[in-house]
């Protein structure tokens, strides 16, 4: 099921047939139609979008403002079901099934308006996959991944539970990367690790499904003799609606968790290194906030991390809206994990620890943040940091291209063998 759903056929005759649908719902008819039941079922369906536009705006605390066309296939929908009620008594059979028709390809065009604004589902099979929770190609148990020794030319992805005996925090499912290194012999390299965090509304098989990490590992092993780090897709937020911005509070303890409960068990499941200069963690949107915030703050569990297109820091809204809402109305709470109050408090941070930074270019407020704010504090406070800009936008597609660029040199810096040492010039020439 490899039909688009970013461009191409789909997304056109999706919107197509529900225009045609409408029109065959609304249809002639008579005067007193169209000049008295239909402008009231037109001018309801304005009133009805204006006002959900308002409540998810002042209500449902999202942040970011939604593509205005989501709120016109809205509109869409909810004309059709004033149709079907103002004119039920002057309606044919087949205008009233037009209905139903109208308003789930309407429903479906607004959903997937979302969908191209971030690359969430690529195609059909990506949305068929994830909603059904179809396991990942290679995806073993950690029973079955200690049971394979011998050569292998890619990695696999392994199930894994981990216990939130630190946290207590409610998560799903977390998946581990292991490269073909790891296999060879009963006697498993200490290999360096790599936590992988995705975006807001996101889920811990993100990074595999759509970002292509383990792809991504696979082509890096294959040059450096099977050699990569093992990665961990953590569940930050415990849902898909939940955002916690991997903070302790409200929601739960989504930090603990992150920095507590997943590094000793990894490093005890599958015999990999514990040394914070072999810990990185990455993430993109959101998931970049979260790999900044858990470095500056932790720098004893992680001594590097990419940020791929995230923010100053953890937030809602505006300071006070997110001291609220993330952290129970704890300012103190926010302080000590805000990254630029952190920094600018910080002493200096070991030698060694590096930060890369990247965004696309059509990011301008993440680009400015993170040239004229983020990287001197990073400097001022110790860190090694190597900054890029990339053609693109805020989209997965985004996240997957930038976490191939910049891969090699996240390799290199956790000390992944076969790898140059962090100070040595990287794999991976930085763009200008």
């Amino acid at each position: 099921m490899n039909v688009s759903l970013l461009q191409g056929w789909l997304p056109a005759a999706m919107k197509i047939v529900a225009v045609l649908a409408l029109l065959a719902a609304v249809g002639w008819r008579d005067s007193g139609w169209r000049l008295r039941r239909l402008p009231v079922a037109l001018g309801s369906a304005v009133l009805l979008t204006v006002l959900a536009a308002l409540g998810v705006l002042y209500l449902s605390g999202v942040t970011d403002p939604l593509p205005v066309s989501l709120w016109v296939w809205l509109g869409v929908a909810i004309l059709a079901l004033a149709v079907l009620v103002a004119g039920w008594r002057s309606g044919r059979w087949w205008q009233r099934a037009a209905v139903p028709v109208t308003v789930l390809l309407a429903v479906a065009t607004g959903a997937n308006v979302i969908n191209q604004e971030t690359g969430y589902y690529p195609t059909v099979g990506d949305a068929i996959g994830e909603l059904t929770n179809q396991p990942l190609p290679s995806q073993i148990t950690v029973d079955e991944a200690k049971s394979i020794t011998g050569k292998t030319s890619t990695g696999r992805i392994v199930s894994v539970t981990i216990p939130s005996t630190a946290s207590n925090f409610a998560h799903r499912q977390e998946l581990v990367y292991l490269p073909p290194a790891w296999f060879r012999s009963k006697v498993r390299p200490k290999l360096p690790v790599v936590e992988m965090v995705g975006g807001e509304f996101s889920a811990p098989d993100n990074w595999l499904r759509i970002g292509n990490a383990a792809q991504t590992a696979d082509a890096y092993a294959k040059k450096h003799k099977g050699f990569a780090p093992v990665m961990v897709f953590v569940d930050p937020s415990g849902g898909f609606k939940v955002d916690t911005e991997c903070a302790n509070g409200p929601a739960g303890n989504a930090q603990d968790h992150l920095v507590k409960d997943v590094p000793p068990f990894v490093a005890s499941t599958f015999e990999t290194a514990t040394d914070p200069r072999k810990w990185g963690v990455a993430g993109w949107s959101m998931g970049g906030t979260c790999a900044l915030t858990l470095a500056v703050t932790h720098p004893d569990v992680f001594g590097h991390f990419l940020d791929i297109s995230g923010d100053l820091g953890p937030n809602t809204g505006n300071k006070d809206q997110t001291i609220a809402k993330l952290y129970g109305g704890d300012a103190a709470a926010w302080a000590a994990n805000d990254p630029m109050t952190v920094l600018a408090h910080h002493a200096k941070y070991p030698k060694g620890v590096t930060a890369m930074l990247m965004a696309g270019d059509q990011e301008t407020r993440q680009i400015g943040q993170m040239k004229q704010q983020l990287e001197p504090a990073l400097h001022k406070a110790g860190y090694l940091v190597h900054t890029t800009v990339l053609p693109g936008k805020h989209v997965w597609q985004f996240a997957a291209t930038g976490f191939q660029h910049d891969f090699a040199l996240l390799a290199q810096q956790v000390g992944t063998p076969g790898s140059r040492p962090a100070a040595a010039k990287p794999e991976v020439a930085p763009l200008p």
